[in-house]
């Protein structure tokens, strides 16, 4: 798995109903991307974390391009 800071980290729920946890990465202490990975979940929690086969990474969102320049 690899990860970059601001990336949004999503851990799915084992059984069917479960709620899954969701945070962002604020730093990545593995070389080359991988955990662990200081998370801050949206519970307010901050731990240091290792991802298992159940989390994906979602990519941080690129800031859109300001205008063209002439």
């Amino acid at each position: 798995m690899h990860a970059s800071v601001s990336d949004r980290i999503i851990v799915h729920g084992m059984h069917v109903g479960d709620p899954g946890r969701r945070g962002v990465i604020r730093e990545v202490h593995g070389t080359n991307g991988q955990a662990p990975y200081l998370v801050d979940w949206s519970d307010g929690h901050q731990a240091l974390f290792y991802p298992a086969g159940d989390t994906t990474i979602e990519p941080k969102e690129e800031e859109e391009a300001g205008p063209a320049a002439p």
